[in-house]
């Protein structure tokens, strides 16, 4: 029998990978792909398609297509959990899938309240196309009259979210919202003060409100309590309180780091299980913890290609170096953003330009995958 790959999620990390399913077809191997959706959503360009910058076309990637056409199979389903004693998958729907290779790119969520999935003015950050749901729902609500849009969280997401969504009401341009940013003790906190402050400037001049006089103790659909006892009502919620990993490597007993991401080593691979390997939110990288950024799984992306296919032909695998310090982003919204590289800072419409720029060049070079198979 021949061997059989399997990837979990179509994720940054998989990209070069997905790229070349044909390759491991004509070299006799069988690979199948595990999503939850038939497009992989690029979450750089989230809140872009929040604010109507961009469409949901421009930021997505299909991921079904590619795989099918170079003779892989696709699976839309999401999985659960695994057993790496037998090699067994399980998914949601109740599937089983055996492998005798398996890499993860199964991303990272944002978590919920119990019963918050199903509410339809509490939206989590992630994954990214629920912001396409709750942009129409905020921009009907911007016809009908002023309402308060609230984000729980005090990380960059949160002022991503807030600019983006003053920018679609101005898009809308009937009733601007009041917009309530929740950010326990302090905003941006693991910042330079020479970022916040940039990041602050730009949404306090849109109105845009950073409370940041306590943790948030209680939410519900239509008010936000406070640890002090203060009560603010709302009418739409934002939960950005920062990602974790995916739920299946504590579910599957596989070695986890301290962030219950899939622990791997500098193969980007489980040193328990060397069959399984990893990249992107999912992973705790074990030499050097590694912040939640896109970056990361972009560079991990030749490693996994060549480790996968050299696992499976018994060749040498090659080690994974994160690199330099990153090019860091932020879209505030209103066509402005703020940008960071080593000791360089600065705000406004040209950081922004450049991250429009970069984007865009990022998505075409995947989404041209498509057109040439």
């Amino acid at each position: 029998m021949r061997k059989h790959l399997v990837l979990i999620g179509g994720g940054h990390a998989h990209m070069m990978t997905l790229e070349n399913i044909g390759t491991f077809v004509e070299k006799g191997f069988k690979v199948t792909v595990i999503g939850p959706s038939f497009f992989h959503y690029y979450s750089g360009m989230g809140p872009g398609m929040l604010g109507g910058t961009y469409s949901p076309d421009d930021i997505r990637f299909a991921t079904r297509d590619v795989v099918q056409k170079q003779g892989g199979i696709f699976v839309k389903d999401k999985v659960v959990r695994i057993d790496p004693d037998k090699r067994e998958i399980y998914t949601k729907t109740g599937h089983t899938f055996t492998y005798d290779l398996l890499s993860f790119n199964a991303g990272s969520y944002v978590p919920m309240q119990a019963g918050f999935e199903d509410s339809d003015n509490i939206y989590a950050v992630k994954p990214i196309e629920k912001l396409m749901e709750a942009a129409d729902k905020l921009k009907k609500l911007f016809l009908q009259k002023k309402i308060v849009v609230s984000i729980v969280g005090g990380g960059p997401s949160s002022a991503e979210v807030a600019g983006n969504v003053w920018q679609l009401a101005k898009k809308v341009n009937q009733y601007m919202p009041d917009i309530h940013i929740f950010a326990g003790k302090k905003f941006m906190a693991r910042f330079p003060e020479n970022i916040r402050s940039r990041v602050i400037s730009s949404l306090d001049k849109r109105g845009i409100q950073i409370f940041e006089t306590g943790y948030v103790k209680q939410i519900k659909p239509d008010e936000i309590c406070l640890e002090s006892g203060d009560k603010f009502s709302t009418d739409f919620i934002f939960m950005a309180l920062g990602v974790k990993p995916s739920t299946i490597f504590e579910e599957s007993g596989l070695p986890v780091g301290p962030d219950k991401g899939l622990l791997v080593n500098k193969y980007l691979q489980s040193e328990k299980y060397p069959e399984i390997f990893g990249g992107g939110d999912c992973i705790y990288f074990k030499d050097q913890p590694l912040d939640k950024v896109g970056v990361y799984a972009v560079r991990q992306n030749p490693v996994l290609l060549h480790n996968l296919m050299a696992s499976l032909e018994q060749a040498e695998l090659e080690t994974f170096d994160p690199g330099p310090d990153y090019l860091l982003i932020f879209n505030v919204g209103g066509g402005v953003g703020v940008f960071k590289k080593n000791w360089l800072v600065f705000g406004g419409k040209i950081a922004f330009m450049v991250k429009d720029y970069i984007d865009r060049k990022f998505m075409k070079k995947f989404q041209a995958i498509e057109k040439i198979l």
